[in-house]
């Protein structure tokens, strides 16, 4: 049981923030619009953070994800209404996806074919690609297909069940980490990633083809950022220079906070999803409360510091009540 409350320990650490805004901000924090909204804000974060996840589990890091967002989805709006203006919404989306998953490839094939650290792969990705950005356009492109923007700016009416419309985006990415879960946890491909960050060596010598492996984990991380771009371009309406870029430490934090292994091989993608909601409600409420943008920044650092202090303190913990069984 104690197991079981360490390894989901977000979700007590959500409920007693939401309950702690609430009450600092009565009739305002728990209204039904506000809560759309915190979840709506959450969606492209929510996406970025699947991405960094995926390769925590898989025993690397990449530190380009926020980067991979933000170029991917200056790329596609440069082709949709400079280079390529009348595409159709579904051309766009496979571009952005396809760029994202073609970075993804190009990190995933020097760390496994060259054993280039995956922290220097990444962080010279980041740097590439944050560059790349401006290089593409320094000014933010809108006027962008209304079809494309439809998965992170429409809404749906769920046929009377709610009182207002539900964002596109909302549902989109609840799905998507049920995807990524089902993937992860009930496929061959899944318990294999589990494996190579448990202990690539002994994965090797069990017959599964790790290069394969991480190659695929770092494409599907390139797609999943470019996906939250994707989500994050509908959210402002437009594609802008710093789309995405902001996103790296968010999406790491919500990760570690979310119980997810940062030597690899343990973590549950639902619980980064905790992660993700937990550093939306303390966003939403910090901005409602007035408080300084400065300030807030200095208490999202904290808030990093304090994930890896609680991720350090569980890990101790749960070594000690496994050795004890």
């Amino acid at each position: 049981m104690m197991l079981f409350v360490l390894d989901n320990l977000i979700w007590p650490i959500l409920l007693v923030a939401f309950i702690l805004f609430s009450v600092l901000l009565p009739e305002i924090f728990t209204q039904y619009r506000n809560i759309q909204f915190l979840l709506y804000m959450s969606a492209g974060l929510g996406a970025i953070t699947l991405a960094e996840a995926i390769c925590l589990i898989s025993g690397n890091f990449d530190l380009s994800v926020g980067s991979v967002a933000g170029f991917s989805s200056m790329f596609t709006a440069l082709f949709l209404t400079k280079w390529f203006s009348g595409a159709p919404s579904i051309v766009g989306i496979l571009v952005i996806l396809a760029i994202g998953g073609l970075i993804g490839f190009m990190n995933g094939f020097f760390i496994a074919k060259f054993d280039v650290n995956p922290f220097l792969q990444t962080l010279s990705a980041l740097i590439v690609f944050e560059g790349g950005i401006l290089v593409l356009s320094t000014r933010s492109v809108y006027d962008l297909p209304q079809n494309y923007l439809w998965l992170g700016g429409g809404e749906v009416s769920l046929g009377g069940l709610l009182p207002q419309p539900v964002p596109v985006a909302v549902i989109f990415i609840l799905g998507l980490f049920v995807a990524v879960w089902f993937v992860l946890m009930k496929t061959r491909f899944g318990r294999a990633v589990y494996a190579v960050g448990g202990d690539e060596e002994s994965s090797a010598e069990a017959g599964i083809d790790t290069d394969r492996i991480v190659i695929s984990v770092f494409v599907l991380s390139g797609m999943l950022a470019a996906t939250g771009g994707l989500l994050l371009t509908g959210f402002n309406g437009g594609a802008t220079p710093t789309l995405g870029t902001a996103q790296l430490f968010p999406a790491f934090t919500a990760a570690v906070i979310g119980g997810v292994s940062l030597f690899g091989g343990r973590g549950n993608v639902f619980n980064a999803l905790g992660g993700v909601l937990l550093l939306s409600t303390i966003a939403a409420g910090l901005v409602m409360l007035n408080i300084d943008p400065q300030i807030v920044q200095t208490i999202n650092g904290l808030v990093l510091f304090a994930a890896i202090l609680l991720y350090t303190f569980v890990q101790k913990t749960r070594g000690r009540l496994l050795s004890d069984l």
